[in-house]
């Protein structure tokens, strides 16, 4: 029988619910338990009820970053809260805050619509705003941490909730506190960005530039800058609502100088962006496509055709076939550069 605090607020906990609707990569497996949570007086509630640190539980927003290899054989959490407000603002800046149910992009249009900038390379992301800090979300040379202001999360242990400030997070490539010593610790409720009125733009990202250009843009604007990746990311990426995908499947690997430079007299192709003191970022892309996987059709999953990153799945495929080729691609770009790709998603 359900605590009666949750009957009070309404709040079902289903059984077996399937959970193709809810990823991108389209995987049909179960849910031994699946509640949807509209508010974060319910998240408190529901953790304060069941002390969710003892639970085997995951937390869905947009699916998009996920990868399931099977039935999750507990409590899968449908974060829905919803809501977008400024709580401060100046002659300089915007506070915007975000409930971590809302739609990435929905967001990221909203800050454009209002003239407020620092978001609009971050543009078609897939997922919703409450994976964006986890992860600390990047693309087009901007990331979540020149944006972010904190975040308030709620604790699964209590259902108490906690602020977390830019440095509390510890962002990193792809990283933050929640994928590492705070993992499984918290859900987060919502996220603050600390927005420009007077935008500076990035446009230093090659593709951006080319973009601009093609679409013969000589005054650029964070709306112009949002269209140039928009249209970049529908040229490479496929759309997960006709074929199931979780965007970027790997990271880019950071590698020692060293090793660059001796890949770089073979692979004269081969670019490199500095990262920190003797690290080179390079593309994770490059690397598999170089290894000939890109378009490769493997049973009901593959490679795409336009974008060596992305695995997409199409049509029946379940989440062991997606999983094993991308360890047998792992695999053959250690053989070939010596070099180790990490999954950028999470795989269940």
């Amino acid at each position: 029988m359900l605590p009666f605090c949750l009957i009070a607020f309404g709040m079902n906990i289903q059984q077996q619910v399937s959970l193709k609707p809810y990823n991108t990569f389209g995987i049909d497996v179960k849910a031994k338990e699946f509640v949807v949570v509209n508010t974060i007086e319910e998240l408190c509630i529901l953790c304060a009820a069941f002390n969710l640190s003892d639970r085997k539980i995951l937390v869905l927003g947009g699916g998009s970053n996920l990868l399931l290899t099977g039935d999750f054989e507990g409590m899968v959490i449908k974060v829905n809260l919803k809501g977008i407000e400024v709580v401060k603002e100046n002659d300089e800046h915007v506070w915007l805050k975000s409930m971590a149910g809302e739609v990435w992009h929905d967001l990221v249009i909203h800050s454009i619509n209002n003239g407020w900038g620092g978001l609009e390379n971050l543009s078609l992301i897939p997922g919703c705003v409450g994976a964006a800090p986890m992860q600390n979300i990047g693309a087009y040379g901007v990331e979540i941490k020149d944006t972010f202001d904190s975040l308030e999360a709620v604790e699964l242990s209590t259902g108490n909730t906690t602020v977390f400030t830019k440095p509390d997070c510890k962002f990193g490539y792809r990283e933050s506190i929640f994928k590492q010593e705070a993992k499984g610790k918290y859900i987060i409720a919502s996220v603050t960005f600390k927005l420009n009125k007077k935008p500076e733009l990035n446009t230093q990202y090659g593709a951006i530039r080319d973009t601009l250009q093609k679409n013969g843009i000589t005054e650029v604007t964070i709306k112009s800058v949002s269209d140039a990746v928009i249209q970049i990311r529908q040229s490479k990426l496929p759309d997960p609502k006709v074929l199931g995908n979780a965007g970027s499947f790997f990271k880019n690997p950071e590698i020692s100088v060293e090793l660059f430079n001796q890949l770089k007299v073979e692979y004269p192709d081969l670019v490199g962006y500095p990262t920190g003191i003797n690290l080179v970022k390079v593309a994770a892309g490059w690397l598999i496509e170089q290894c000939g996987w890109k378009g490769k059709v493997v049973g009901n999953t593959g490679s795409h055709k336009d974008q060596a990153l992305v695995l997409v799945n199409y049509g029946n495929a379940n989440g062991n076939e997606i999983w094993t080729l991308a360890k047998a691609i792992q695999q053959s770009v250690f053989e070939k550069f010596g070099v180790h790709i990490q999954p950028e998603v999470n795989v269940i």
